[in-house]
């Protein structure tokens, strides 16, 4: 089943309008509305369960104690009765402790939005992408999308005073939020356009996930299995297709212990590009040769020796050949020239 039309009416419409006749009630606070509360609203709607719920904002508790799920509000934290504010001072819940796997090792404190994704995430996924039906691809999909984006809404808004940004999701949530004076309609209504930014930002990420991010896993990883055969030194890989492919080569090359490490990939178009330390930005494991940096065509051919190279970048982190085996042989000669100057580096 072609998974972009089976997503269009979740991703191209709007939330419906909530049913003023459902029973299903979803509780949260009337208060100054953030990205982390109006996304595990818009969470829970995308379950059949709460797709036709009503939102209900408020914070007398008599009110919240009809709601069937209270998120962000109501000071207690009980999932066994389907209350989640994180705002009490006994929570301490991190996704590292609550999901003791590798890729949620960074340690962000789960709001609103991390909570409802750790308990519903995969049931939504299940729901939304229903011709996936391996538990390996959720799990894969549930482990980028947080990592992506549910991460950064917790820790935007655990962190509200220590990071200020005008333009990401959270910022542009925030904005949506009505004037002081407004009246409670008004409220309710710019409530429902976070929901509806919200949602598509996630939907959109859950479509990217599928199409784009899941099939490069599987690029990457079949370029690192297969090292051996590009070159002997196992340094260099060469990639079937323009991906993105930093992040899981970090991960591949941890889980299957990759050393020495990987200095420069190849595209098939003749592009290579040097790989750069994990978390850093800027700094790379090899660089091409300091003499090749700014040349292009003849002057490069004559500086490298190589028949059909085009060009190397002035600071040396990505050149490029004509054909894939001439990419090749730059790439060779490249950590020839800088393991004879620096030494092998990691």
């Amino acid at each position: 089943m072609n998974i972009t039309c089976r997503m269009r009416w979740l991703i191209d419409g709007v939330p419906r309008p909530m049913s003023k006749k459902s029973t299903v009630r979803i509780g949260t606070h009337d208060r100054h509305f953030h990205c982390s509360e109006v996304l595990a609203c818009a969470l829970l709607k995308l379950l059949p369960q709460y797709k036709d719920a009503s939102i209900v904002r408020s914070e007398d508790k008599s009110i919240l104690d009809t709601c069937d799920i209270v998120v962000g509000v109501g000071g207690e934290y009980n999932p066994s009765r389907r209350r989640y504010d994180h705002n009490t001072r006994e929570f301490q819940e991190w996704m590292n402790i609550v999901i003791r796997e590798p890729e949620h090792h960074r340690k962000v404190k789960l709001t609103s939005a991390g909570l409802i994704y750790y308990q519903f995430g995969r049931e939504i996924l299940k729901n939304v992408l229903s011709d996936v039906t391996e538990d390996i691809i959720i799990n894969k999909m549930f482990a980028f999308i947080y990592a992506k984006l549910i991460r950064e809404i917790d820790f935007m808004d655990e962190h509200k005073c220590k990071l200020e940004s005008y333009t990401d999701l959270s910022a542009r949530v925030c904005r949506l939020n009505p004037l002081w004076d407004s009246q409670d309609e008004k409220k309710d209504k710019q409530f429902e356009k976070a929901m509806a930014l919200v949602r598509k930002e996630f939907l959109d990420i859950v479509k990217d996930a599928r199409n784009i991010r899941l099939p490069s896993m599987d690029i990457v990883r079949h370029a690192v299995e297969n090292r051996f055969k590009v070159d002997p030194s196992g340094e260099i890989i060469m990639l079937s297709k323009v991906i993105t492919y930093e992040d899981y080569l970090f991960k591949l090359e941890k889980d299957l212990n990759v050393s020495p490490s990987i200095k420069y990939v190849i595209w098939k178009t003749g592009n290579i590009y040097c790989i750069g330390c994990v978390q850093e930005y800027y700094v790379y494991r090899m660089l091409f040769p300091k003499a090749w940096g700014g040349l292009s065509h003849d002057t490069l051919v004559k500086a490298c020796g190589i028949e059909g190279a085009l060009h190397v970048h002035p600071d040396c982190y990505v050149g490029g050949h004509e054909t894939e085996g001439g990419a090749v042989a730059m790439a060779r000669k490249a950590l020839e020239i800088r393991k004879t100057v620096q030494g092998v580096a990691e």
